[in-house]
């Protein structure tokens, strides 16, 4: 006791009261019921102060659970960007999938509409020279390729065999300003002959009479004369007629229906060769 006063009476007194208000409460507590109730509300009344008090605690752990530092941010986001390209490099690759299913697609079904032996082929390389249009295959007499052999993609020709080697074989294009072929207006059997000019889109008919039946639209196929190819190849479509009062022959631009610059799977008519030998017989 001679501790507690001499910190000061006033405080010494304090904290006697202090411990004697304490132990009445509890033997209070203890004998009459009615304490319960002052407990309670003694207890509601301190919630708020309690909440309060807790609340740097609550801060501090939110905060904790919450706030990530920089640096995980920016690694999480560097993570989120490799998987976002890995996506966008499987869906170009789905694309480009889909796009190569669809063309041999085409493929097969122009092989059901020519219903003649065919031997499926592959581009592998293209001339360097740039005042020739031909593209290199991977068949070649191992196959059975042979020159002079038709060359069609899923729309229609694309030129014929000119070199064939033990692997691989050359074809040159109809574009190619080379390159003719003997065609038909399918509707009313006019003839004419195709000649490329070195561009891939279009090609023009030659020696075509000013009053030739020939409209925009009109579908070519080849004519089979000049012993090149068989009879009934869609070549091109008329895109063009020019008519010059001063000539006796119409000016007729065409375009391939082959596509020169993008196919990459081709058919080789394998049965034409019998053709072109009983022509030639």
């Amino acid at each position: 006791m001679s501790s507690i006063f001499s910190q000061g009476p006033v405080h010494g007194y304090r904290l006697a009261l202090a411990v004697l208000l304490s132990i009445a409460l509890m033997a209070g507590d203890i004998r009459y019921s009615q304490f319960n109730y002052l407990r309670q509300y003694l207890g509601f009344a301190i919630t708020p102060v309690i909440l309060i008090v807790s609340i740097p605690s609550r801060i501090s752990e939110w905060s904790d659970s919450t706030l990530v530092p920089r640096e995980q941010l920016l690694r999480e986001n560097e993570s989120l960007k490799i998987q976002l390209l890995v996506l966008h490099r499987k869906t170009q690759e789905l694309a480009v999938i889909q796009a190569e299913n669809k063309r041999l697609r085409e493929l097969v079904n122009a092989s059901e509409r020519v219903g003649k032996d065919i031997l499926a082929a592959q581009l592998i390389g293209l001339d360097s020279d740039a005042f020739t249009h031909q593209v290199i295959i991977n068949k070649g007499k191992d196959d059975g390729v042979f020159i002079g052999q038709p060359v069609l993609d899923a729309k229609g020709l694309m030129g014929q065999i000119v070199k064939v080697d033990k692997l691989t074989s050359r074809v040159l294009l109809v574009a190619d300003a080379n390159h003719a072929v003997p065609v038909q207006v399918n509707r009313n059997g006019v003839r004419a002959i195709a000649v490329g000019n070195g561009s891939l889109d279009a090609m023009e008919l030659m020696f075509v009479p000013d009053t030739a039946d020939i409209i925009l639209g009109d579908l070519l196929v080849t004519s089979g004369l000049g012993n090149k190819f068989p009879e009934g190849y869609p070549v091109a479509t008329v895109e063009a007629i020019e008519h010059d009062p001063g000539e006796h022959f119409a000016k007729v631009i065409v375009k391939p229906l082959a596509e020169l610059n993008r196919s990459r799977h081709v058919l080789l008519v394998t049965n034409s060769k019998d053709f072109l030998g009983a022509v030639n017989e």
